[in-house]
C-alpha cells in the first residue's frame, strides 16, 4: 500500500513539470524545445525585442542587439553587441534559458556557434505576414506567456484580413522599394515587404531577383521605370533621398511626383507594426492608382 501511495504522490509531483514542458517549430524548420519556459532571452535582432514585448515576455528579456528601441522600455536593456557582430563572453554570462535569431540577419557561423556552446536557439525569419503572428505564438509560447500572445496575434490576424479585402482586386501599380541608397539596395519578391506592397495592390519591379535584398545599378531601375518609388526612412521628414531621386527626370515615378516614404521600423522590421506601415503604403499607392486611372488616354 505504501509503494501506491509513493508512486501516485511521485506522478503528481511529476505532473507539472511535464506540462511545464514547451516544444515548436522555429522558422528554420528545426524544433526548439524547453524543459520550461524560458525566464532568461537574448534577442539577436530590434524585431525579435519588439515580437517579445508583443508576446508579453519582455520582462524576461536580459539582452538585446544594438536598434533594439522599440517600445521605449527596450532601449534600457542591456546590450550585446550589433545583430552581425555579438560579444559571446556576454551573452554566456547573461546564462539566457532562449536566444532568438534572425535567420537571414545574423550571420550563420554565428548561429551555429551558439548552439555548439550549448544554447537553445529559436530561428525568427518570417516571410510572409501570417508569419508575424505565429513567431508571436511560437515566442508565448516558449516564454510561457501564450495568452497574451495568441490576443495580439488574433488582432494582428483581423486587421490583415480587413486589409486584403479592402484592396483586393485593385488595378496593379509597379513599384520600386529602397531598403537603401548607397549602394542601391531593395528587396526581391520572398521579403515581406515584397508581400506589404502585394497585399496594397502593388507590383515589385524585382521581385524575380535571386537574392533577398539585391544591390542594384541605377540602370535596373531606369529600364524597370517604375510607377512608384517607395523609401524607408529613420527620419521623418527626411527630403534627401527624394531630391537624390529628382536628378532622374526620365523616371516615370519622378516625373508624377510618386516619391513615397514610410518609416523603415514600420515596414522593415517584421512585427505586428508592419500593418501600421501596410496602411500608409497602402493608401499612397492608391493615390497613384487613382492618378494613373484620371490620366487622358493616349489617342490613337
Amino acid at each position: 500500500m505504501r509503494s501506491v501511495v509513493l508512486l501516485v504522490v511521485f506522478l503528481l509531483s511529476a505532473a507539472p513539470l511535464a506540462e511545464a514542458a514547451v516544444a515548436v517549430l522555429d522558422d528554420g524548420g528545426r524544433e526548439v524545445r524547453l524543459a520550461q519556459p524560458a525566464r532568461r532571452i537574448v534577442s539577436l535582432a530590434p524585431h525579435v525585442t519588439e515580437l517579445l514585448f508583443s508576446a508579453g515576455a519582455g520582462d524576461r528579456i536580459v539582452g538585446v542587439v544594438e536598434y533594439s528601441d522599440y517600445p521605449p522600455a527596450a532601449r534600457q536593456l542591456p546590450r550585446v553587441g550589433a545583430y552581425n557582430a555579438v560579444d559571446m563572453e556576454r551573452i554566456l554570462a547573461l546564462r539566457p534559458d532562449l536566444v532568438v535569431a534572425w535567420a537571414s540577419g545574423n550571420p550563420p557561423a554565428l548561429i551555429e556557434q551558439l548552439r555548439e556552446l550549448g544554447l537553445t536557439v529559436f530561428l525568427s525569419e518570417p516571410r510572409e505576414l501570417e508569419d508575424v503572428a505565429s513567431n508571436l505564438e511560437r515566442l508565448g509560447r516558449l516564454a510561457g506567456t501564450g495568452a497574451t500572445a495568441r490576443a495580439a496575434a488574433n488582432v494582428f490576424r483581423q486587421r490583415l484580413r480587413a486589409l486584403r479585402e479592402h484592396y483586393a482586386g485593385r488595378a496593379p501599380v509597379s513599384v520600386f522599394y529602397q531598403i537603401w541608397h548607397r549602394p542601391l539596395m531593395t528587396v526581391n519578391g520572398e521579403h515581406l515587404i515584397s508581400k506589404v506592397i502585394r497585399l496594397c495592390g502593388g507590383r515589385n519591379v524585382f521581385a524575380d531577383l535571386p537574392a533577398l535584398v539585391p544591390k542594384l545599378e541605377m540602370e535596373a531601375v531606369l529600364a524597370a521605370d517604375p510607377q512608384a518609388i517607395v523609401a524607408g526612412v529613420r527620419e521623418p521628414g527626411d527630403e534627401a533621398w527624394r531630391q537624390d531621386w529628382r536628378r532622374w527626370r526620365q523616371l516615370r515615378a519622378v516625373r508624377e511626383g510618386h516619391l513615397i516614404s514610410v518609416p523603415a521600423d514600420l515596414l522593415q522590421r517584421h512585427t505586428l507594426r508592419i500593418l501600421d506601415g501596410a496602411e500608409q503604403l497602402c493608401a499612397a499607392l492608391e493615390r497613384v492608382r487613382q492618378a494613373a486611372m484620371a490620366q487622358p488616354s493616349p489617342s490613337r
